[in-house]
């Protein structure tokens, strides 16, 4: 098999191969590739027994890569898994009894019987997990390698992905971004030919996938992926590179899957007969027999030796899984999140007075200064300071790695934020516009939000994504959505939105501090208009706490964000009526602060709820559905919604005022509430 490299500027140049292994590696390669091969042999009999069920996807005949590479890492450095991970896993030194017992759901596997296949991880060994998504193995394997870089060390990162995910854009960004950060990670492409059942000739324009390492300015190699002295060579190279600094490699890695997709798919086999004959020929293992004969490192004495023992490990493995318990719907629901820690806030008492941003932006600096895990990127958040100048002073302060600037790439540094709380840094991930938060989705809901869970609720993901969202400012449809909806259907997230200074700082540092992912919702109007008392020393504000904005009798408004002031605004018009409007702020929106809610209402027997996203599945539907299932024997009228009109939002400035609801249009929604009760 033809191997070649290319460099920086494009040229090829020979890979270096049939170099001779020291007996000590050869044994340790062909001791992993058995235990690979005798795993997966033994889980395709479990599966068809039904003792592993879901789906699982077979590494056999791509041995030799798992076990070579991980030959030149140790054990403090990192890998990244995708789907068809078990040989990554075991190669790196997961206990395959933990793994076996994981396949059959069991409450004493890797994650508790929460993630099955797909999600064996093991932080301890630095194995950031396998991978469901298809591509979603290089943003967090990229995020492990910054958090590397910002910490100082010389560990280094392999991200393992198939020929299929070369083509995913978080290929393309995170091969930029390593690039030019220069990141300590290897991104190994086992090209075994076929996506599902698709040839990778058919759906990739380069001729080879390392081809595409021109592009970023980084080493890229294809070699025999068969061949485990190769693999261990070139990699070895690459790992050395990456510990001394110059950055990432590309190596691709052609080898060949010797059964179909997964064990369930069922799927037409598109692989020609003489084709498939050609690679089962060349049996990876078989190869290294051949090599360690002709080079006589390992005696057949000791080959024998090395296959009865994997033997008698893997029935162990078996024989712990089976007699594993269930888990239970307990454990289950405790995985989903991390505690949140108990504060007690200070109230926002008199003395000095700053705006929104300010508030903000203090926070961050506080945070920062008292804990260096603490870091800020996004776009243009560094000497510029963010658009709206959030940012603005933490670079000078704290330099540009901790204040990092960005390319347009979305998805691929928050991906890099989930990866680098996962590796223990507490990221905060700045949207400039927090429209763009479509372009991270599977970064935050598959990812993110799912990750402890999947792990049986043992990691944590100290991870902010913070960002402007909202209209008023005329910047039209894809620029002013209120999408909080999105995010608080989905557990694991955090979602918050302060509607004050106060509230914005407090609530800030509560989120930093925590260990699960956050979502935290800024309003541009608020950036622009907002400004009240904020202590200056550091405080937090608890995670899941509700404010009562204004005390009343008559009827509740659970407002978020914008409506707070409009709603407070009314309340005092209202007040000359003789209506007295209690005024409740959620302040986070998942966990929502139910008792406040529903103690409010018991008292005025009236609810109102206000928000500037689309009525049409916003929040306040969930609040209102809560109120009807635990409090509806409070109610003396209906619940009243006021929203956003169901259309994007327009460039226009009247028909853009028409679209957000209006303190007037909140006074006379309350006031028919109150005298009609309609």
């Amino acid at each position: 098999m033809a191997t070649t490299t290319k460099d920086k500027a494009g040229k090829s140049k020979p890979a270096k191969s049939n170099v001779q292994l020291s007996a000590e590696t050869a044994e340790t390669i062909y001791t992993t590739m058995r235990r690979i091969r005798a795993f997966e042999e033994r889980t395709i009999e479990l599966f068809a027994e039904g003792a592993v069920k879901g789906t699982a996807h077979s590494y056999i005949g791509e041995e030799a890569v798992a076990a070579a590479v991980s030959a030149n890492l140790r054990d403090d450095d990192y890998m990244a898994s995708n789907h068809r991970g078990h040989g990554h896993c075991i190669a790196k030194g997961a206990d395959m009894s933990l793994m076996m017992a994981e396949l059959m759901g069991r409450e004493n596997g890797y994650c508790g019987g929460l993630g099955g296949s797909m999600h064996i991880a093991d932080l301890s060994l630095g194995i950031l997990g396998a991978n469901g998504i298809v591509g979603a193995t290089m943003p967090l394997a990229t995020g492990a390698a910054l958090a590397i870089k910002l910490r100082g060390g010389d560990q280094v990162v392999v991200a393992f992905f198939g020929d299929g995910a070369s083509n995913q854009g978080t290929f393309h960004e995170c091969s930029n971004l390593a690039s030019i950060w220069k990141l300590p990670i290897l991104f190994i492409c086992e090209n075994n030919q076929y996506a599902l059942t698709t040839s990778y000739r058919d759906t990739t324009s380069a001729r080879q996938i390392s081809d595409r390492a021109v592009g970023y300015a980084m080493p890229g190699i294809t070699i025999d992926g068969n061949d485990a002295g190769e693999v261990y060579t070139v990699v070895g190279e690459a790992v050395e590179r990456a510990r001394a600094g110059e950055g990432p490699s590309l190596i691709e890695c052609m080898t060949y899957r010797w059964g179909q997709h997964s064990m369930r798919a069922n799927l037409r086999d598109p692989r020609p007969k003489e084709e498939y004959d050609a690679w089962i020929a060349r049996d990876p293992i078989k190869l290294l027999e051949e090599r360690m004969r002709a080079e006589k490192t390992v005696p057949r004495s000791r080959v024998s030796e090395i296959g009865a023992q994997v033997g008698h490990d893997l029935e162990s493995a078996v024989a712990f899984a089976r007699e594993g318990a269930e888990p239970t719907v307990e454990q289950m629901l405790d995985a989903v999140y991390d505690g949140h820690a108990h504060y007690d806030e200070p109230g926002a008492v008199g003395g000095r007075e700053i705006t929104y941003v300010e508030a903000l932006n203090e926070a961050m600096g506080s945070e920062m200064a008292r804990d260096d895990r603490v870091f800020v990127m996004g776009e243009d958040v560094g000497q510029t300071g963010g658009i709206f100048g959030v940012t603005k002073g933490l670079w000078e302060r704290f330099g540009n790695d901790r204040v990092r600037d960005t390319p347009i790439t979305e998805a691929g540094f928050t991906g890099a934020g989930v990866g680098a709380a996962i590796a223990g840094m507490r990221p905060i991930v700045e949207l400039q516009i927090f429209d763009f938060v479509a372009l991270t989705m599977d970064m935050l809901v598959n990812q993110a939000a799912k990750f402890r869970y999947m792990l049986g609720g043992r990691p944590t993901v100290p991870l902010v994504v913070r960002g402007p969202q909202g209209g008023g400012i005329r910047m039209a449809a894809q620029h002013s959505q209120s999408l909080e909806a999105w995010f608080t259907h989905v557990p694991g997230l955090v979602v918050m939105a302060p509607s004050t200074p106060y509230d914005a700082k407090g609530m800030l540092i509560a989120a930093i501090r925590d260990n699960n992912p956050v979502i935290f919702l800024e309003h541009k109007m608020l950036y622009m208009e907002s400004k009240g008392a904020v202590p200056e020393q550091d405080y937090a504000i608890p995670i899941g706490k509700g404010d009562i904005k204004r005390a009343g009798s008559d009827i509740t408004v659970v407002a978020t964000m914008t409506m707070v002031p409009r709603a407070l605004a009314a309340a005092r018009v209202l007040e000359r009526e003789g209506i007295s409007v209690e005024v409740v702020d959620p302040r986070t929106l998942r966990p929502l602060d139910e008792a406040i809610i529903l103690n409010s209402v018991a008292k005025t027997n009236r609810l109102l709820i206000a928000h500037e996203a689309w009525k049409n599945g916003g929040f306040g539907a969930e609040v209102a559905a809560m109120v009807v299932e635990k409090g509806f024997d409070d109610l003396d009228a209906p619940i009243v919604r006021v929203g956003g009109l169901d259309v994007p939002m327009p460039y226009n400035d009247a028909l853009e005022r028409a679209v957000i609801p209006s303190q007037d249009r909140l006074t006379q929604a309350i006031r028919d509430l109150v005298r009609h009760g309609v």
